[in-house]
């Protein structure tokens, strides 16, 4: 096998050597020039917008360089613009068709990883040279074969002899060992070899793609090319400088990282804290379909379609607002003008200067004063204003844009600036149910015009840190609560008492009874401060669904989820927190359906007054009148039913009668006996008539009862 490919190696060196190769140009080589990224956003969904700018000249082409990952972004989105007297008249780059079906466009049929013998095979009938050793020949290759030789004892030897037929007639047969060489002496064999090792030395920078854009125009013009790309999600992360005295500082930071394959060099870089949409489409993949033959009509018609009007038009955003809070950017990680803020030299090396690659910022620049205590001064403001860039509201996103220019090298990161003020918080304690530890705590109330994108934060008390935690996105005028540490000075117990269910209101309107019942539960929390300091502390009360909080304890304020109670608790003292809850339930009873079982059932379940009471059973005393007469009247047409069955019955027998002396007796006995029953069976109707005229009546006076009974009870 090792002969084998040393062969193979040998063959592709002579194959090359004896004529030109057609290897396409490395991007290196391209004379065009190059356009350099002058503008980058990165938004939080992984998705950053590029843009280079430049000057051409005439009819000049310019280069763009992206990674294979880039490229189906930059098709999906890429824009070039001619901002002067001129044209852009194609945009091309180097294909990324997967190797195999490039192979196959080449009129040599061997694949991507073939050995000696099927290289060997794919060149049958073409015009060789071979040397092995003084032999030689000159020919047409014939064939190629393995075959198994005789060795030492039993032992087989696998050979691989090409056969070569000269242009004399002889066939010659040649061992294809490490010392065999092999000529291709047709020139257009030869072009094709060369393509072949074009193609597959292709492959090696497979990851490189340039783009190339051609222009025409006369005179020097600006050009500006602008596309996203994927990149890596860009992070918020806080430091919270808590002073002995006056209010807390806020410094964020953004972690950018730069793995796009070209340095950013002086870039305008903007950060936005959303996720517009974005999606991934192959289209830099050849995409090749198997179509239908389709035969041809006589007449090709193509109906023109309609699209649907717009129902509505979009109304113009509002124009951006400029807010203060952001700091300039940095050069080479550096923070570039910062302003200089009173803080303790003890800390200002861990909230101090970025990290970052590139040039243009002193690596020994203080960014805090070290110097004077946290007190910032007007002038202080009025400098740190100095440097401020752009934040804005973009719909429902929010956009940090640093006002000078940073230089990120390719593959590397940067830790750059993107606010710092003073903000309004205060330091607390706070407990929540789901976990038993009290927990330091900012009660931040974001009064500036910032968005706060969420990330993690560290905090710094005296001198020292004193925690860190995850915080979400605050919009401006909400507050949060950002915990840091556990609080071990201050121990809370939960206790839970509910009551049984009872009516607290009885309405009764329109024919229906609705009783109000109230579930009841009461909340005692136990607060003992075993600090030598006073603690305000907020209790986080679950919000559940359905339930109300009495009147007794307001929250301060309330989330989704919780209510949040503060109090202060001395120090060394234990004080309580009562947090009573109902939650009301509605009970409906048509009174139509209302009975002497059902009253008495309330009143042992003290759910009614006597007032309700009185006004309940004179409503069953009238619905059992008509009752009753409903039963008088069911009593009266049972006997005329049974009359009219038995005047049927003596009828039958009439029928069944011959005419004799003693039947002619008993049919004048039939003759008396219907006619009893039919003057029965009229008064029983007139009976009838007038019970179901009284019902009637009682009813109607039923009805009236329930829609004029309106009162309100409360128990």
């Amino acid at each position: 096998m090792r002969s084998l490919k040393i062969a193979f190696v040998c063959l592709l060196l002579a194959a090359v050597s004896s004529g030109q190769s057609s290897t396409p140009s490395s991007p290196s080589a391209d004379p065009a020039a190059r356009l350099p990224v002058t503008r980058v956003i990165l938004y939080k969904n992984g998705v950053g917008y590029f843009e280079h700018a430049g000057h051409v000249r005439g009819s000049q082409d310019v280069n763009v360089d992206f990674t294979t990952a880039q490229l189906n972004d930059v098709l999906k989105s890429l824009t070039v613009l001619d901002l002067g007297k001129g044209r852009i008249t194609g945009v091309s780059y180097n294909s990324v068709a997967p190797l195999e079906r490039r192979l196959g466009s080449l009129h040599l049929p061997v694949g991507e990883n073939p050995t000696t013998a099927q290289f060997l095979d794919a060149l049958r009938g073409a015009r060789l040279e071979v040397r092995n050793g003084t032999e030689s020949a000159v020919g047409r290759l014939l064939s190629v074969e393995d075959r198994d030789v005789a060795g030492k004892g039993d032992q087989k030897i696998s050979l691989t002899q090409i056969s070569v037929v000269s242009d004399g007639g002889d066939v010659r047969i040649f061992d294809l060992t490490p010392s065999t060489s092999v000529r291709v002496a047709e020139r257009e064999v030869n072009d094709e070899v060369g393509k072949y090792l074009g193609l597959v030395a292709s492959t090696r920078d497979q990851d490189v793609r340039r783009m190339t854009i051609s222009t025409a125009g006369e005179g020097e013009r600006n050009l500006l090319v602008s596309y996203i790309s994927e990149v890596p999600v860009w992070k918020s992360t806080y430091r919270i400088v808590i002073p002995s005295d006056g209010k807390p500082l806020l410094q964020g930071w953004a972690i950018v990282d730069n793995t796009v394959g070209e340095d950013w060099k002086d870039v305008e870089l903007s950060l936005v804290a959303g996720a517009p949409q974005s999606f991934v489409q192959e289209l830099s993949q050849p995409y090749y379909t198997r179509r239908p033959v389709v035969a041809l009509p006589e007449n090709a018609m193509l109906t023109p379609q309609t699209h649907e009007a717009t129902l509505e038009e979009a109304t113009p955003a509002p124009p951006p607002m400029a807010s203060a809070g952001v700091v300039g950017g940095v050069a080479g990680g550096v923070p570039v003008n910062a302003p200089k803020l009173a803080i303790p030299s003890r800390i200002s090396s861990s909230v101090g200067g970025g990290v970052g690659a590139g040039s243009g910022g002193s690596a020994n620049k203080k960014f805090l004063d070290e110097d004077v205590n946290y007190i910032v001064t007007d002038k202080e403001r009025e400098a740190f204003g100095d440097t401020v860039g752009q934040s804005r509201e973009l719909g429902d996103l929010f956009e940090y844009k640093l006002k000078d220019r940073i230089t990120i090298r390719k593959n590397q990161s940067a830790l750059v600036p993107i606010l710092q003020s003073r903000i309004d918080a205060e330091k607390v304690s706070v407990w929540n149910p789901s976990d038993s530890n009290v927990l330091h705590a900012l009660w931040v109330d974001n009064t500036s015009d910032l968005t706060l994108d969420g990330g993690s934060f560290n905090v710094l008390e005296g001198d020292a840190f004193a925690g860190e935690g995850l915080m979400g996105a605050i919009k401006p005028g909400e507050k949060r609560l950002l915990s840091y540490a556990a609080d071990l000075g201050v121990l809370v117990d939960a206790k839970q008492k509910t009551d049984n269910q009872r009516v607290t209101k009885i309405t009764i309107a329109h024919g229906t009874m609705t009783q109000s019942t109230q579930e009841r539960q009461e909340n005692t929390y136990t607060i003992r401060n075993r600090d030598t300091s006073t603690r305000t502390l907020v209790i986080e009360h679950p919000a559940r669904p359905g339930w109300k909080l009495t009147d007794d304890e307001k929250p301060a304020e309330s989330s989704a989820s919780f209510h949040r109670f503060r109090l202060t608790v001395e120090p060394k003292k234990t004080t309580t927190l009562l947090v009573k809850e109902y939650r009301p339930i509605l009970n409906s009873y048509a009174l139509t359906n209302v009975t002497d079982n059902q009253i008495k059932f309330f009143l042992e379940q003290k759910m009614i007054n006597p007032d309700v009471e009185k006004a309940l059973r004179r409503i069953v005393a009238q619905k059992n009148d008509v009752a009753g007469l409903d039963g008088m009247i069911a009593g009266r047409r049972a006997q005329v039913t049974s009359i009219s069955e038995d005047q049927q019955r003596v009828r039958e027998n009439m029928k069944a009668l011959k005419g004799s002396s003693e039947e002619k007796a008993l049919v004048e006995r039939y003759v008396r006996e219907l006619n009893e029953q039919e003057d029965r069976v009229q008064a029983l109707r007139r009976e009838i008539s007038e019970l179901q005229q009284k019902r009637d009546t009682a009813q109607i006076t039923l009805n009236g009862m329930i829609e004029a009974l309106q009162m309100e009870a409360t128990l």
